[in-house]
């Protein structure tokens, strides 16, 4: 019996991007529904007692990443720049998708804000990105990046923060199905397996 799959991302992680571009295409190919989560690290790290991301944290381990970027990028054929700042704000794009999860223009505006952020090194943090984004995918940028700041808004945002924190979620992207968690993109086939029914 397939089940849905929960993609658990937030724009300023790295490997979330990899995962956000090809999370979609994966689903549909195997039949699978896909709910969008977008939610923020910074409170998850919080909770377990940390005051920046583990790459910021560990210098060896942000090194690490930045080249194994590469090879998973290079790998997906996906372009890579790293940001010139890191992390990014990614409030006002989280915020959005929170507000419209069930957008069909959801997909395309998440990917777009991730190739902003790491294949074009813009500034996802301000509505200066984030209104040509929604204006290339047809949408009302000015009447969308209002609502984005509405307390309806900050607060479907914060419930699905406080959702990963409750559901053990400690890092992104991180991927449910039913009370299974898989955590990071290389866990995305298994988790597609779990949803499928292990076809």
């Amino acid at each position: 019996m397939t089940k849905p799959l929960e993609f658990w991302f937030e724009f300023a992680s790295t490997y979330s991007y990899p995962a956000a571009m090809q999370v979609e295409a994966a689903c549909a190919a195997r039949g699978v529904p896909l709910i969008w989560k977008p939610f923020l690290l910074g409170p998850v790290f919080g909770a377990q007692g940390m005051t920046d991301s583990p790459l910021n944290l560990y210098p060896v381990k942000g090194a690490y990443m930045w080249r194994d970027m590469e090879r998973i990028c290079a790998a997906a054929a996906l372009p890579l720049q790293k940001p010139s700042s890191f992390p990014r704000g990614s409030m006002l794009a989280a915020r959005i998708c929170a507000a419209h999860a069930d957008a069909d223009w959801i997909g395309d505006f998440v990917r777009a804000v991730y190739s902003a952020n790491f294949a074009e090194d813009l500034d996802i943090g301000t509505a200066e990105v984030i209104g040509p984004v929604l204006q290339a995918l047809g949408q009302d940028a000015s009447a969308i990046i209002d609502s984005a700041g509405t307390p309806e808004a900050k607060q479907a945002l914060r419930a699905l923060t406080d959702d990963a924190i409750a559901r053990g979620i400690f890092g992104a992207p991180s991927f449910t199905v039913g009370t299974e968690l898989f955590w990071g993109h290389d866990r995305m086939d298994m988790a597609l397996t779990e949803a499928a029914g292990g076809n």
